[in-house]
């Protein structure tokens, strides 16, 4: 458990996200979107009109009302913190930028021992614009509940190692398989960088924290437990003093084993039903799993499959509703509102 997180907490005892956290059944069933402060919203576009990426998530100002703006369109039961899982790269000195069209792409990928030892560790000091932007956020929310997050291990590791997004992690893969001293060098390393960047927040005041491993999905089971549990283990065992969910995308037959990892709630894509995913997670609380695209259907067609997925989070021990990853950039502002409404009214 980290002792060195002393800050008062919030206890937000009327929240229905936080009690879906705690494996509770609150009497409004709590929703949330992934990536719902973004390319979604109007208002969000015109934010960002002459600020790059990074620049909004380094700024306490922006970031502040970049993560307001879902919260006061839709009515959600949570805000998460707007930024970006290379943030604490970027802030520790790796040279890595959000290219648009693109995503993340490092100046200098790492594929050597030297690479990994060469790798600067980050300082708390270092994301004073994350936290200066909770500290504001937490001002602003009131009784909303809000989520800080991070990338995990593997997925940094996987832009890290291939210089940007991959369809195939082939480097990453050669790298786990031809070197797997250097590749557990690398997660030791991201692994304590990413403990920090989440401590962090949590000493600032998040009222609870998700671990995003983007890419797990591409890994087996058998290589996920070699190559990546023990450093997302690591992660979360680290933070104890709120609510830890976790995610990652395609990773239905890893549920399992991510669920060994230690978090609280377990993330579920829309690929397989909330029920199974709880069972295969050994009965932990659930959050999902609307498919992004479906938000892009009738009316009558999004409050069918919304319909279904509360019936089959009912059958798990608790759920808080989300997505079964993040929005889509053309999804439209008011289908997200009418779900949102939904959710509650059901």
């Amino acid at each position: 458990m980290n002792t060195s997180v002393t800050s008062p907490r919030r206890t937000l005892s009327a929240s229905p996200f936080l009690a879906a956290a705690r494996g509770e059944r609150p009497e409004r069933l709590p929703v949330w979107f992934m990536r719902q402060a973004g390319r979604s919203l109007p208002e969000y576009r015109a934010l960002r009109a002459d600020t790059s990426m990074m620049q909004a998530c380094l700024d306490p100002e922006l970031t502040c009302e970049i993560t307001l703006q879902p919260v006061r369109r839709h009515g959600v039961d949570a805000a998460i913190l707007f930024s970006d899982i290379v943030v604490p790269l970027y802030a520790a000195g790796i040279g890595v930028d959000i290219v648009p069209g693109t995503g993340p792409v490092v100046a200098s990928p790492v594929r050597t021992a030297a690479d990994v030892e060469n790798l600067p560790m980050l300082a708390a000091a270092q994301v004073a614009p994350v936290t200066d932007a909770v500290a504001l956020l937490l001002r602003a929310l009131g009784e909303t509940p809000l989520i800080g997050f991070a990338g995990a291990p593997f997925t940094l590791a996987s832009y890290l190692v291939e210089g940007g997004p991959s369809r195939n992690h082939e480097r990453t893969k050669a790298l786990m398989y031809s070197a797997p001293e250097v590749w557990h060098a690398l997660m030791a390393h991201l692994a304590q960088l990413t403990a920090t960047f989440l401590e962090a927040q949590v000493e600032a005041g998040v009222d609870a924290v998700q671990l995003f491993d983007s890419w797990a999905g591409a890994l087996s089971e058998r290589d996920y437990r070699r190559f990546v549990l023990p450093h997302s283990a690591s992660v979360l065992d680290r933070i104890r003093d709120v609510p830890r969910f976790h995610f990652g995308v395609g990773t239905g037959s890893l549920l399992g084993a991510m669920a060994e990892a230690g978090a609280d709630v377990i993330g579920v894509d829309w690929r397989t039903p909330l029920d199974v995913g709880s069972q295969r997670a050994g009965g932990l609380p659930v959050q999902g799993n609307l498919d992004p695209a479906v938000l892009f259907a009738d009316v009558d067609s999004v409050a069918a499959e919304t319909r279904r997925i509360v019936a089959e989070g009912r059958r798990a021990p608790s759920h808080v509703f989300n997505l079964g990853h993040g929005v889509l950039p053309g999804t439209d502002p008011d289908m997200i509102t009418r779900t949102v409404d939904l959710v509650h009214s059901l």
